[in-house]
């Protein structure tokens, strides 16, 4: 009798290993093995089409073992709306039965996401949101303190500031690794250390930093290193405000293992970022400075800081006032 096309296939294709694997039936191989498979083959496929091959299938894929770590990144020619992946990635949740432990995100999460995310689960130890921009500052800081477990966080790509930093260093006394990137390089070039200051004053634990492409200079590079005594790694390419020359460079030798400097290649990098970005004339040709491109309106509030463009970056204004 032929098998119908709803259950598994008794004879799966031969393998080229050995003779002896031809016979083998896929329904036999223990479900902590089947379920090891469908972590490789990832959140989506699992989601379209691994579930719907075969009923034994379909109830290994509801196994909460296999979601434990969720991965909706890199979805690559995937034309789903944000609602749909939105909807496709709270099954998954489900699925995990509050054993989520892992999951990553890319472009399509919300506050109202994460906040599902946390409810969800409270043994949540990694958070990686790429190019997020809807998550906002209020949204991360009201589940901060239900993040208590976290031990890495990756934010690359966003429009967050350094408040939900602060929160998320004093809810998350186990974060052991930060990564908190912007796209690229961008002029003017503004210093800002804010960033830089509140990894220092809340994180101490930590481990492992990336700031590719941050705006600190070498007093929040300081703040760093005294705020954050265990630090091993430390990734600051594309960080031109930083200066690592002299005492600073000898204290970052000493106390750092791995460390990227701010003109370091970029290929690993996985994100967009300019590898070419030259010199600071190349930037503003003929002698262009920062100061040359400021509107009216910033150029005197320039003046009345004394001359300050980190003072500048930290001043809120709207030129409609």
């Amino acid at each position: 009798m032929e098998a119908s096309s709803s259950s598994c296939p008794n004879q799966p294709p031969p393998l080229p290993s050995s003779p002896e694997d031809e016979q083998r039936n896929w329904l036999d191989l223990p479900r902590d093995v089947v379920s090891a498979i469908f972590v490789k083959v990832g959140t989506i496929e699992v989601l379209r089409n691994v579930q719907r091959v075969c009923s034994l299938w379909r109830n290994v894929s509801k196994d909460p073992l296999i979601w434990r770590t969720i991965d909706m990144h890199a979805l690559g020619d995937l034309t789903d709306s944000d609602d749909i992946l939105d909807a496709m990635c709270r099954r998954a949740i489900d699925h995990s039965s509050g054993q989520l432990t892992d999951i990553t995100i890319e472009e399509f999460a919300t506050d109202a996401l994460l906040k599902y995310i946390v409810d969800s689960t409270s043994h949540l130890r990694r958070l990686c949101l790429i190019r997020c921009y809807s998550i906002t500052d209020e949204g991360l800081c009201v589940v901060a303190e239900k993040l208590s477990l976290l031990e890495e966080l990756d934010i690359s790509i966003s429009n967050l500031s350094k408040d939900p930093l602060e929160t998320i260093g004093r809810s998350c006394p186990h974060l052991r690794t930060l990564k908190f990137n912007i796209e690229g390089y961008k002029s003017p070039h503004i210093e800002c250390n804010e960033d830089a200051f509140a990894i220092a004053e809340t994180m101490p634990a930590l481990r492992h930093l990336q700031l590719f492409g941050n705006k600190l200079t070498n007093d929040g590079l300081l703040a760093i290193l005294d705020g954050c005594p265990n630090l091993e790694s430390l990734d600051l390419r594309q960080c031109f405000n930083v200066n690592l020359i002299g005492n600073l460079e000898r204290r970052c030798a000493e106390q750092i293992k791995d460390l990227r400097r701010p003109y370091d290649p970029i290929d690993d990098y996985p994100f967009e970022a300019e590898d070419d970005y030259g010199s600071f004339d190349e930037d503003y040709p003929s002698g262009i400075s920062d100061i040359d491109i400021l509107s009216d309106y910033e150029y005197d509030f320039y003046e009345f800081s004394g001359g300050s463009l980190s003072e500048f970056s930290d001043y809120d204004y709207n030129d409609d006032d």
